[in-house]
């Protein structure tokens, strides 16, 4: 069952790393350290685990299984837990979603198939299938994850005010959409329904922009090195401290500008070296198809580190109360 009974996705939620071992099985020890640190972050609201940050695509069901339930162990008793549901077949969403009730999530994050990138904006019954199949299988509360429309699988305004209209235990999207000003009419429809569906943002490349848009919250990968800056640039959003809030955003920028540069794919890969460079994991180690970094990239995140005034040597500081 459920960890947080009625829990409601809203505010900062970092998305963690997996950390693994030299032979690629998963690292447990250092894996739990790496949740420890994120969930003591003050301001955080839920941490999710199974999703792109954590490699889900390389990732067994046996293992994703194992990962929810170590971190249930972790911390499970602190924060929610979300956990992703990512899988081309809508029976085994049910069965992912199933497991994440019976392991204490407390939310879902429902990918969208890629069986659907080849045209199923054109066959919304596909996605509302998809997420019937999901909603029969748990009653816990669903973050749709909505991709940007170039990828084949952002679902059309239409379809997503269908999708939410017809599935009561959607709660959230994570917005993903990549276009600024469909971004705003999501965040001004979905919340000002009548039964509020909250924007996460995950604009992480341009997260304060987003955030003044007025997304009552976040779900990020980069909250696995920065969940204190998240926290402390949401909290200055949402008292309007536009001062404090460019502060903030002037050390996040930097790590923004390293994170998500091209190739995109390589953004988790670049969280974990950070954190290695912070000491806050032994190694960067990657599942295949992903790669190591080369030393010059390693250079430029060691040097983004430090405009952003990040060290191993202390916590970042605490936002306000």
């Amino acid at each position: 069952m459920a960890r947080f009974k009625d829990y409601t996705p809203h505010g900062v939620v970092p998305a963690t790393l997996l950390a693994f071992n030299e032979d690629l099985s998963i690292d447990e020890a250092e894996t739990r350290r790496h949740l420890r640190h994120v969930a003591a972050v003050k301001g955080v609201s839920a941490i999710t685990v199974n999703g792109h940050a954590s490699e889900v695509h390389a990732c067994t069901f046996d293992e994703q299984r194992r990962i929810l339930a170590v971190s249930a162990a972790e911390i499970g008793d602190r924060v929610p837990l979300i956990n992703g549901v990512y899988t081309d077949g809508s029976l085994e969403a049910a069965r992912i979603a199933r497991m994440a009730e019976q392991e204490g999530a407390s939310a879902l994050l429902v990918f969208p198939p890629n069986s659907m990138s080849m045209g199923g904006q054109l066959r919304p019954e596909m996605a509302e299938a998809h997420f019937k199949r999901v909603a029969d299988a748990t009653d816990l509360p669903i973050i749709l994850f909505q991709y940007p429309a170039q990828t084949g699988l952002g679902y059309p305004f239409d379809t997503l005010m269908r999708l939410i209209e017809g599935i009561p235990t959607i709660r959230a999207i994570k917005d993903w959409c990549a276009d600024p000003m469909l971004h705003e009419k999501h965040i001004r429809a979905l919340q000002g329904l009548k039964r509020p569906v909250t924007v996460l943002t995950t604009h992480s490349a341009w997260l304060m922009g987003s955030l003044c848009m007025g997304a009552n919250g976040l779900l990020s990968g980069a909250g696995s090195v920065i969940a204190d800056l998240q926290v402390a640039l949401f909290q200055a959003v949402q008292a309007k401290d536009l001062r404090r809030a460019q502060a903030i955003n002037d050390r996040i920028f930097p790590l923004q500008q390293a994170f998500y540069a091209p190739p995109f794919l390589d953004m988790h890969n670049r969280m974990k070296e950070c954190l290695v460079m912070l000491d806050r994991q032994k190694r960067a180690v990657v599942r295949p198809p992903l790669m190591k970094l080369s030393d010059t990239e390693l250079k430029r995140l060691a040097d983004a580190l430090r405009h952003a005034a990040l060290g191993p040597e202390g916590a970042l500081p605490q936002a306000a109360e």
